[in-house]
């Protein structure tokens, strides 16, 4: 039972979905709906009106992009995204974490553009972006731009915006992700995304902290040194540790660690694949 009552339209397109969502407060953009539609039984989220974006065809999709990245269409559902060839070729941790999302259900209609714009909850895809330094391509007022996928996961969509896809540069093999999840909700209670490059490791976390973050000093840490566990450990030791967020019975220390080992793994998944 939904505890709610709000409007409901259906767009026939993108056009039409944007002039809705400039209607003003309290409208809420339906894809997925494995996050909007529990909360709006519960009653922790109200909605105006809600704009079902899932007929949008155009935002659906995985296209080559110049240089052999990916453009990745933003009703492109979580298992479609893990199961991709292109994706798993690509950008490996980005169809890894697809996979460790949820469950079967939870895949098969989740979306990419609504697990990135989850606004607040710890899901998988946001510190896979973050890790592969894409960006996220929105459509709004202004037309349609880009934010790095970092800068998203700290301010959300900007108002009366729609997330179209999510663009992705080629790692090859050499990126890799890791999770330890929440036995009750699936969701991380820690996961890291790693990306090797010719400049060295790009790492970010999540779970462990308030929000997807690149941990560049980490990164400057492992610049040019091997890429052991201890050495991993050694790095994530020498971050405040008031970056992790204690929750859920766990300390800012365990989360440190448990982001060092996970960050580790990662690290000699990657390399083993190059």
């Amino acid at each position: 039972m939904i505890l709610t009552a709000f409007d409901y339209v259906r767009p026939a397109g993108l056009d039409e979905a944007l002039t809705l969502l400039s209607g003003g407060t309290g409208i809420r953009v339906l894809a997925g709906g494995q996050s909007l539609l529990p909360e709006l039984r519960k009653g922790t989220a109200t909605a105006r009106l809600l704009v079902d974006v899932r007929r949008l065809d155009e935002l659906r999709g995985v296209a080559g992009t110049a240089g052999g990245g990916l453009r990745i269409g933003a009703l492109t559902t979580l298992a479609e995204l893990a199961a991709h060839p292109r994706v798993r070729a690509v950008a490996p941790e980005l169809a890894a974490a697809a996979r460790a999302n949820g469950d079967p259900q939870v895949r098969n209609l989740g979306t990419v553009g609504g697990n990135l714009a989850a606004g607040g909850r710890a899901t998988d895809l946001p510190v896979a972006a973050v890790a592969a330094g894409a960006l996220v391509e929105l459509a709004g007022p202004g037309g349609r731009t880009t934010v790095p996928a970092e800068e998203f996961a700290a301010a959300g969509p900007p108002p009366a915006s729609l997330v179209t896809a999510l663009l992705v540069t080629d790692a090859g093999p050499a990126a890799a992700f890791e999770k330890t999840a929440d036995r009750a909700t699936r969701y991380p209670v820690c996961a890291a995304a790693v990306r090797i490059t010719a400049d060295g490791p790009r790492i970010a976390v999540a779970g462990a902290t308030q929000r997807p973050l690149r941990l560049t000093g980490v990164e400057d840490r492992l610049r040019g040194t091997a890429h052991t566990t201890e050495a991993v450990l050694a790095a994530f030791r020498a971050e405040p540790r008031e970056l992790f967020v204690p929750g859920r019975g766990t300390s800012a220390e365990y989360l440190g660690h448990l982001a060092g080992v996970l960050t580790a793994r990662a690290l000699a998944r990657a390399q083993a694949l190059t």
